[in-house]
């Protein structure tokens, strides 16, 4: 077990050890897969490099004696400060079958991270059961319960497991929406996880998979077995390519319609699942208060011990999305474990979850509607903002996850999805913004094209402008363009020479400069005065005559290195992407650079100008815009077999 930074632990005088039964199980206790390498078992286990737990299965394991073993991990602690903010639940059993000699010890922490002892038991003899009252009260602000073990001599940990001391507020029987396009291997591993699990598929109402590729789900290999596994709960829904607000509706549609599911529960395709965060999302639902969303944290899927989101928020101002408040970023557990991170154990609230994983309870769309029919972008934080403005707050709960790719690792602000993150953000800020005339929108618009077109990017520019002229022409087009956005951005996209990738080794050629001087050119300008010169230079530089044209780049960057502050001296650059597969030719033109300019600036402006007609217009037709027979017609117009059609 790694050694602990913060102060040593206290007696909680409070603690309780009378007995209780343990009613509702809330969250297992989760041993690490077999295969997992060590920085992943940090998610699990906080235990010594020299002698770690031997695993026997995902709820069984042993300690030699001498050993000791920590649980104050990601996946197994207890996230106290959420369930005493938003549930009816006063106090949390934590339930232990043991068998062997040794000792349990309970600890919690408070919301700066100070570590309390709260109580113990010596344990002995074989196959005993050890029960722990805890009380929820002192986490208003935040705080975590965990255990540690010690062994005296060999002591097996035959499974364990926080509860409830009594039944839920609510029913609960989930649907699983899964939106897939191209991923059969995917999708079909991820219904296999939740298929093969005995505490979520014993309270699986359905799974509905919206598949909107040409590769199939069906034809995967593993497809048949999972089917089978599942059986009439399998509702495999093929449609066109509506993007993910038209799979994640159609997976909405599917549950309303067809299902008695008392929760839906979305899930991407490309993720990874620990199943036990769909038990824990949707048991936390059934105890809350209110009716709630309770959204998945983001483990980085190619660094997996990385908390790469807590939650986020939508800055009302300049209406973007963003960490939450006290929310921590890129966090590595096998590099410092819970209990060492103070700024861990303080609660987090949010506006919105990312639909990577987010569980909706079926009386939110029925009030209000499915989502926006946005393609991509935005559809997720736009149906939190409309929930919570209805009085359906989100909740994002620690130890509840998946892995995804991290966005570090994508090119989408670069991208074809540059078009409908800026169109899809001034439709949502035109239903949800405060500020009539679109608030930090505009500034922030005309400065990001403006950084865009010094980093060579005028395609990501131009697909900004269409998202502007389209967001202009109202919402009358909105769901219309739905089937044919993706192609118009893409030829949009296409008539600009940066937005192409390029893979082979032969079509890369070589740059005029070496490393070293590239090395030396990334160095960023530091303070006010050296950027503002920085900037200045560089627009010269952008608007001066091109001149030669430049087939051979002066250097090749990685995507990290590609800053502005670099791209604007250049006249010619190869940029990898930031997957590493590629890069992009990009060569300077200033007859493009004035042009996408001074669009820009004009669109922004008709923006301000227009903000209060347009957002009364967007609002208008909000319900056309979210109505169930609508999407139907969307569904049967791209191809769908929707029932009763």
């Amino acid at each position: 077990m790694t050694s602990t930074t913060a102060p040593g632990p206290t007696v909680d005088a409070d603690a309780d050890q009378r007995p209780t039964p343990a009613v509702t199980l809330l969250q297992r206790v989760l041993m690490p897969r077999l295969d997992d390498p060590r920085n992943v078992r940090s998610l699990y286990v906080d235990e010594s490099l020299a002698r770690t737990l031997r695993v026997d299965s995902r709820a069984t394991a042993h300690l030699l004696g001498g050993d000791q073993v920590s649980f104050a991990t990601y996946f197994n602690a207890f996230p106290a400060a959420y369930w005493r903010r938003w549930t009816s639940v006063p106090s949390v059993v934590l339930r232990l079958r043991l068998s062997g000699s040794g000792r349990v010890d309970v600890y919690r922490s408070k919301a700066d991270g100070d570590i309390v002892h709260v109580t113990a038991s010596a344990v002995g003899g074989t196959d005993q059961e050890v029960e722990f009252q805890l009380d929820l009260t002192p986490f208003i602000d935040g705080g975590w319960y965990w255990f540690d073990l010690v062994a005296d001599s060999e002591l097996t940990i035959v499974e364990a497991g926080w509860y409830a001391d009594h039944e839920p507020l609510r029913e609960g029987r989930l649907s699983v929406g899964i939106c897939t396009f191209n991923r059969p291997g995917d999708c079909t591993a991820a219904m296999a996880t939740i298929a093969a699990d005995p505490v979520v598929s014993a309270q699986l109402s359905a799974v509905v998979v919206a598949d909107q590729g040409n590769r199939k789900v069906r034809d995967d290999a593993g497809y048949a077995e999972v089917a089978a596994l599942l059986g009439d709960r399998l509702h495999l829904v093929e449609q066109g390519n509506l993007g993910g607000s038209g799979g994640f509706a159609r997976a909405m549609y599917e549950t309303l319609e067809r299902t008695d599911a008392t929760h839906l529960l979305f899930l991407d395709d490309d993720v990874q699942l620990e199943a036990d965060s769909l038990h824990r999302a949707l048991t936390f639902s059934r105890f809350t208060d209110q009716p709630v969303l309770v959204g998945g944290q983001m483990l980085a899927l190619q660094d997996r011990s990385v908390l790469h989101t807590m939650g986020e928020v939508v800055d009302r101002h300049s209406f973007l999305y963003r960490p939450a408040a006290y929310a921590v970023t890129g966090h590595n557990f096998a590099e410092q474990s819970l209990r060492e991170t103070r700024q861990l154990h303080r609660r987090v609230d949010v506006d919105y979850n990312a639909w990577w994983m987010c569980l909706i309870p079926r009386e939110v769309p029925e009030k209000l509607g499915l989502p926006l029919p946005l393609f991509i972008k935005w559809d997720d934080a736009e149906y939190g903002l409309r929930a919570k403005a209805a009085g359906y707050p989100t909740v994002t709960l620690p130890g509840a996850a998946i892995w995804h790719l991290a966005w570090t690792d994508k090119d989408d602000v670069s991208d074809w999805q540059a078009y409908f993150f800026a169109r899809n953000r001034l439709i949502v800020a035109a239903l949800h913004s405060p500020h009539t005339d679109g608030g930090g929108i505009p500034r922030s618009s005309i400065l990001a094209d403006l950084k865009h077109l010094l980093k060579l990017e005028y395609s990501a520019v131009a697909l900004h402008l269409k998202a502007y002229e389209d967001f202009l022409a109202g919402p009358s087009s909105v769901f219309s363009a739905l089937p044919t956005a993706l192609g118009d951005v893409r030829a949009e996209q296409s008539r600009f020479p940066d937005s192409r990738v390029v893979t082979a080794r032969s079509e890369i050629p070589e740059p005029e400069l070496d490393a070293v001087v590239a090395e030396a050119m990334a160095q960023p300008p530091v303070g006010k005065r050296a950027i503002l010169s920085s900037a200045v230079r560089g627009l010269r530089h952008s608007l001066r005559p091109a001149g030669e044209a430049r087939d051979r780049p002066q250097v090749q960057l990685p995507a990290q290195d590609a800053q502005w502050y670099v791209l604007a001296r250049l006249d010619s650059v190869a940029v990898g992407t930031a997957d590493g597969r590629g890069v992009t030719l990009r060569q300077r033109d200033p007859a493009a650079f004035r042009d996408l300019l001074r669009r820009s600036v004009r669109l922004n402006r008709e923006i301000v100008k227009r903000f209060p007609e347009l957002s009364d217009r967007y609002r208008a037709a909000y319900g056309d815009l979210t109505s169930r027979e609508n999407w139907r017609a969307a569904f049967v117009a791209s191809g769908g077999d929707v029932s009763g059609s």
